[in-house]
């Protein structure tokens, strides 16, 4: 089966407004059942139009790709009619190339500073990493080796959470729900593709994902976008058991497309204790031995 393109009409603001105006309750917007068939699910393009204030052509050629975004002010209203989500908000703006362009990104892998990965292995009580674009894991140490999978054992070309998630059973299966975690992946590799549409190695993760998960088929197909934020993540992890973590989300200022991204439990909880337990296991013979001597 043929993979998904970043956006299979090489029209991603039409899609993603396609796929928005899809979910959009007519009835919740103010549309009342009006006898007539609805060939599709969600708001008519005249709703959205009316919504809006614009044309019902001007919501055409936005559609079909013969228009870009327009003004600021119509993404807005465009915005607050399909009750878009402020990363759904920013996505828009993003590939309607209305927002301030971002400043110019460099293909390939970066490199992580000395002294990020000298502050990765301070954090011994932590599980942590420094993540680039699209979720590809540049760094990590031995507390995020023991919670998730050892990084130094793969090739640096699938060092990568998304990837993992989908295509590694052991990885996969830490997960408690992992259909949540695989859409939220989804929801930040799109929105990422928005940002970067002509980075190779994304389009490649995309095709590669495309062609071998339905569910990423699936899912792709329905256009939500995510962006960093604080998560809580739950883990049935092989030796610490039931995990629920927090998940913090640190921009590294001297490199403001890599993330510092850190695992923590709430003190005096069941899973501060498993945590602790996982570590101290990591650090111990057997640790060592499922280990090896990969580091970064």
């Amino acid at each position: 089966m043929a993979a998904p393109d970043p956006s299979p009409s090489g029209n991603e603001l039409g899609d993603f407004l396609r796929a928005r105006r899809a979910e959009r309750d007519p009835q919740q917007a103010g549309f009342p059942d009006d006898g007539r068939l609805r060939r599709v699910p969600g708001l008519r393009r005249e709703e959205l139009a009316h919504l809006a204030h614009v044309s019902v052509d001007y919501i055409v050629r936005l559609e079909q790709g013969r228009t870009r975004g327009g003004s600021r002010a119509v993404l807005d209203a465009l915005a607050d009619a399909l009750h878009l989500a402020p990363d759904e908000r920013t996505y828009l703006f993003t590939v309607a190339e209305v927002a301030p362009g971002p400043s110019p990104r460099s293909f390939g892998r970066p490199e992580v500073a000395p002294r990020l990965r000298q502050l990765l292995d301070t954090m011994y009580d932590v599980p942590a990493m420094v993540l680039h674009r699209g979720m590809d894991v540049l760094a990590w140490n031995r507390g995020a080796t023991a919670l998730l999978t050892d990084f130094g054992a793969l090739p640096p070309a699938e060092r990568n959470l998304i990837r993992l998630t989908f295509l590694d059973a052991p990885f996969r299966a830490l997960y408690a729900d992992w259909p949540r975690a695989a859409r939220e992946c989804v929801a930040v590799l799109r929105m990422e593709a928005g940002r970067t549409p002509h980075d190779p190695a994304l389009n490649a993760l995309i095709a590669e994902l495309g062609a071998r998960d339905p569910d990423f088929r699936t899912w792709w197909a329905g256009h939500q976008v995510r962006g960093p934020r604080q998560l809580t993540k739950r883990y049935v992890h092989p030796v610490a058991g039931e995990l629920t973590l927090d998940v913090q989300q640190f921009t590294v200022d001297t490199h403001p497309e890599q993330l510092l991204v850190a695992y923590t439990a709430a003190p005096d909880s069941a899973s501060h204790e498993a945590l602790r337990f996982l570590l101290q296991w990591a650090d111990g013979p057997s640790g060592r031995a499922v280990r090896g001597d990969h580091h970064r």
